[in-house]
């Protein structure tokens, strides 16, 4: 017998001219991960436990222990509070062979608290270095200095959820930073965020956070993209033990934590970073021309080390034990794929993701990541933030892909940013918002968006901004009837709930863009004199009652519950039962729902008629609603009865007919069907599980 094809070119022929390569970058994995478990006798999990061993670690008998891994240096010291910062042979490292270093010290000799680093001697230099390993990292408020710090407290935080399960079916991801979720014109905390912000998410319904910047990094207007240290939790928010509380009280609220994880590239910097740990300019990153990123002022990993996949799989296994987190979001994954980054490169072809350029180091890395990940914990979630498109990144590994669960579904806000800048509100043809929402690969889920934090930014505007600009100012009282303000918001429920009911894996939302939240982000920078009043967000807006943010959030709750009602939702066909671009009319049914959108600027329809199921129909959610601001002008207290045509008759179908008012959304249900016919509820497998106690469902 022959070699069994992998799963993703029988699903694909159109990718069977590439098969030589697909089949190679799997082969690539084989064996890189018979090379890494080797040395182990054991499992990839088994190798990726760098963390448990360099580092600093308390023994059980109270000493102290530390371990760093600096091939090139010829001496290490350890200094800090506790020898005042002085070169000091009582704590001079012993090089072990191999390029490991290690010291042994008795109890008394470090305290929690103390403040230290390594002095690193090399040939013809020297530098004071923070660990590698280092999970607790300061800064001081007066100098600004960075320093590792001795983390040990008395009564470590003890986890009350064990075995939290994620609730995918579907994933509903708020997107989130925690220095900027207050009111305040400041840096938030774990704590303000696991006391203020999570009830908020959890009152929304969304069922995950996805929470950037966690990973320690210089500058906080980086956004947390350019990591220093990888193996700690960001101080500038708290301790690592308030953000273990805020995992743990997530989980109570069945919300899943997911990370955003950085493992593209790298800080510069040297003192902080890893820049030059050792005095080499190689250790964890290339040398030479592919060293720094020609558009990020970064440094770039060297995935072909074993060393250095030892650093990152075993800092993707430490996030998920340590800290608990239920998965991560992979940051930059198109510039790890491709030689050139992907930048400038248009993507046009199958031909484009096999000619030679990518960088087969990366896709080896990121494959094991996906591999670890799920071996550690079966139900962690793996998301790939990747533009360029390249075919198997969310198909498993065993079936010819790299392994992720979802990949992002970046081109959706792009496209919606395009339609509102460039076409007139006549020309939003239903064919192209259907083919962009539903134009994606069968055997990938995505994460859908309208927009995240990219469009939130400076530089960038949010769909609301764009939509309604400085007339967000002046005309958002309740009361206050502005026509640019009232398209703007039309739009906007539109625009969000098109997206959510098309997903095929799940949907994401930056926070507060649920509510319109009317200003972008800027982080304290020269430029604006170090000022916090945009690195914030303003809760207050949606909490007055006077305000018309409330409204957008009442609809953003609703579209949710609507969706996270439906058990498995995002695994039903999206059924097309009408499109018309002349009346900018779109209707598709997914299970018991049918969502309609009227697109029309100008016109209403009245007693409009598209085929659909046979049977009897009630509307759950209109965007026209007057709660949700709207005219109130559908009464959804109507049902709605398919009317009988012969010709369609055979296929179970009849002509629904409604009123549409312009530039509108509903949504209907699936009462019952009509006599005789089939009906059209999934099967009872599909049915939502009954609920549990919260303690009963993390048990």
């Amino acid at each position: 017998m022959g070699k069994k094809q992998l799963a993703i070119l029988r699903n694909d022929p159109w990718l069977e001219p590439y098969a030589p390569a697909i089949e190679g970058r799997h082969q690539d994995v084989v064996r890189k991960l018979e090379e890494l478990t080797a040395a182990t006798h054991g499992s990839l999990s088994d190798f990726a436990n760098a963390y448990k061993y360099f580092g600093l670690h308390r023994n059980a008998d109270g000493s102290w222990t530390f371990r760093e891994y600096a091939p090139n240096a010829k001496a290490i010291w350890l200094i800090g509070t506790f020898n005042d910062w002085l070169e000091d042979d009582r704590y001079l490292l012993s090089p072990l062979g191999d390029g490991t270093w290690e010291i042994n010290l008795p109890a008394d000799a470090l305290h929690d608290g103390d403040l230290f680093k390594m002095l690193v001697t090399w040939e013809g230099g020297q530098g004071e270095r923070i660990p590698a390993y280092a999970r607790r990292v300061v800064q001081d408020d007066n100098t600004k200095i960075f320093s590792a710090q001795v983390y040990a407290p008395e009564h470590p935080y003890e986890f009350k959820v064990k075995n939290f399960k994620p609730d995918t079916k579907p994933l509903l991801i708020y997107e989130c930073h925690i220095g900027m979720a207050q009111e305040e014109e400041k840096v938030g905390s774990y704590e303000e965020f696991r006391t203020k912000t999570l009830p908020r998410i959890a009152k929304d319904g969304y069922n995950a956070i996805q929470i950037m910047a966690i990973q320690e990094h210089p500058y906080y207007g980086s956004f947390g993209y350019h990591v220093s240290s990888f193996y700690a939790a960001s101080s500038r928010f708290g301790t690592p033990d308030d953000l273990k509380r805020l995992i743990d009280t997530a989980h109570e609220m069945g919300i899943a934590v997911i990370m955003d994880i950085v493992h593209s590239h790298a800080v510069k910097n040297e003192v902080e970073g890893l820049g030059r740990l050792d005095g080499s300019y190689d250790l964890y990153f290339h040398g030479g021309d592919r060293r720094e990123h020609p558009a990020w002022d970064s440094l770039l990993f060297d995935y072909g080390k074993n060393s250095v996949l030892h650093f990152l799989l075993s800092n993707c296994k430490f996030w998920l034990e340590e800290y608990k987190f239920d998965g991560f979001r992979f940051d930059g994954v198109t510039s790890m794929l491709y030689y050139d980054h992907g930048l400038g490169k248009a993507f046009g072809g199958y031909g484009d993701y096999y000619d030679g350029a990518q960088d087969t180091d990366a896709i080896t890395y990121l494959t094991l990541a996906n591999i670890l990940i799920h071996e550690v914990d079966r139900h962690a979630i793996t998301i790939a933030e990747e533009m360029s498109g390249m075919p198997g990144l969310a198909v498993k590994f065993e079936d010819g892909g790299i392994g992720f669960d979802y990949r992002m579904a970046m081109g959706v806000p792009d496209y919606w940013i395009k339609m509102i800048k460039e076409k007139k509100d006549e020309d939003w043809h239903p064919t192209s918002i259907f083919w962009e929402l539903t134009n994606r690969r069968a055997d990938e889920k995505t994460i859908s968006y309208c927009e995240s934090h990219d469009q939130a930014l400076v530089g960038d505007k949010t769909i609301i901004f764009r939509l309604i600009d400085k007339e967000m100012y002046w005309h958002m009282m309740d009361g206050d009837n502005n026509f640019t303000v009232e398209r703007g918001m039309a739009l906007h429920k539109m625009i969000r709930l098109v997206t959510l009911a098309t997903i095929n894996g799940g949907y994401l939302n930056f926070m507060g863009n649920e509510f319109g939240h009317p200003e972008w982000i800027d982080f304290p920078r020269e430029g604006n004199g170090w000022s916090y009043k945009y690195a914030r967000r303003q809760w207050d807006l949606v909490d007055r009652e006077e305000l018309k943010y409330k409204y957008l959030n009442r609809f953003d709750n609703a579209m949710v519950e609507t969706v996270s009602g439906v058990y498995n939702f995002q695994a039903d066909v999206v059924d097309k039962l009408w499109e018309k671009d002349d009346d900018q009319v779109l209707a598709f049914r997914r299970g018991d729902l049918i969502f309609v959108f009227n697109w029309n600027p100008v016109k209403s329809f009245e007693g409009y008629g598209f085929l659909a199921p046979a049977g009897e129909y009630e509307v759950i959610l209109d965007s026209d609603a007057t709660s949700f601001g709207g005219h109130g002008l559908v009464d959804d207290k109507v049902h709605h009865f398919t009317m009988p045509d012969p010709l369609y008759e055979p296929s179970g179908k009849g002509w629904l007919k409604m009123y549409l008012p312009a530039r509108t959304a509903q949504v209907l249900r699936m009462v019952r069907p009509a006599p005789g016919k089939a009906t059209a509820k999934k099967p009872a497998a599909k049915k939502a599980p009954a609920k549990k106690s919260a303690t009963k469902k993390k048990a």
